[in-house]
């Protein structure tokens, strides 16, 4: 009788060792997405981003679970940092300006960040010891536009020549870009008019005061606000006859020069950095990357539209033109 009972009870103890099994098998890492950009699913850079999840073998409702939020200030971001902290988060990848790292470092020391730093310096700002080595729960990818912002300008002459007054639009949140901006403009010989928006951040209102100042273009800085408007600028701008440039995600509302950080790449990079922490790696050791590639695409269809011939010189530098 006791080697009977020893005989059922072992498949049954089998069954219960399996079973556990399957459920560690099947266990889902989490991973929150704090981000200023709003329907950020829709966003081509987020998808590239769980494109590179999936070839690393991180498939979303199976092995793994991608939590996208986004808010328009600081509080709402600390709250969304903070559920993500109560949800047991395995990772949570801070993108877009400050506030979002703001918000996600005050909520955890302990769960990694992988920041994707758009136009400010972590380092500056005092989240990481050094770029080579953060040390402590921070590290990612870190995409500065002040750099941007001149080169912008210099390209819209290079397509423009007459272009000799420029609009800037830009916010509290990109008012570090305006400096250099000033620079440039000075060794070329433009004149900006700049425009700083505050809520409600009338878009319309703003581009049709730069019409009426003469202006021949419009230069958008980096700067979240002016990305969330990008297609509502873009066609202000064509509206009343003047050029728009900004960075790559504007090429596809309709700008005429668009360069900048390929914010795709970024977002794949950033996919690595969640796989290695995923993996066993640890945010303090891994050092904070800049991109490296950057793109320029020019749109022929919006230069017909406004009656611009751009120059073939300039045709021929750009990754991509638009027909």
């Amino acid at each position: 009788m006791e080697r009977r009972r020893f005989v059922f009870a072992l498949p049954l103890t089998l069954l219960a060792v399996g079973a556990s099994w399957a459920q560690e098998a099947v266990k889902k890492s989490r991973v929150g997405i704090v981000t200023t950009v709003g329907n950020p699913r829709s966003a081509a850079f987020f998808r590239a981003f769980e494109e590179r999840l999936r070839e690393l073998g991180w498939l979303d409702g199976k092995n793994l679970s991608v939590d996208f939020e986004s808010g328009d200030g600081p509080s709402q971001l600390s709250a969304i940092a903070n559920r993500m902290v109560q949800q047991r988060t395995d990772v949570i990848v801070a993108v877009g300006p400050e506030l979002a790292l703001k918000a996600a470092s005050e909520a955890t020391h302990a769960i990694p960040i992988v920041s994707i730093a758009l136009n400010y310096d972590p380092m500056e700002k005092g989240y990481v010891a050094s770029l080579a080595r953060p040390g402590r729960n921070i590290t990612g990818i870190f995409v500065r536009n002040p750099e941007v912002g001149p080169k912008q300008l210099e390209l819209l002459r290079q397509a423009v020549p007459h272009a000799n007054r420029v609009g800037v639009l830009w916010t509290d949140f990109s008012m570090d870009q305006i400096a250099p901006l000033d620079a440039e403009a000075t060794r070329l010989g433009v004149l900006l008019e700049k425009v700083k928006l505050a809520p409600p951040y009338d878009i319309e209102a703003a581009v049709a005061s730069l019409k009426a100042q003469r202006v021949d273009a419009v230069l958008a800085v980096g700067d979240p606000v002016l990305y969330r408007a990008r297609v509502r600028l873009a066609k202000a701008g064509l509206d009343r006859g003047m050029a728009v440039v900004g960075g790559v995600p504007y090429v596809e509302a309709g700008a005429l020069i668009c360069f900048g950080a390929d914010l795709n790449a970024a977002m794949r990079s950033g996919a690595e950095y969640v796989d290695k922490i995923l993996r066993g790696a640890k945010a303090a050791d891994m050092p904070i990357e800049q991109p490296t590639k950057f793109r320029l695409i020019v749109n022929l269809r919006t230069a017909r539209a406004l009656g611009i011939t751009i120059p073939q010189s300039l045709l021929l530098r750009a990754d991509d033109v638009i027909q």
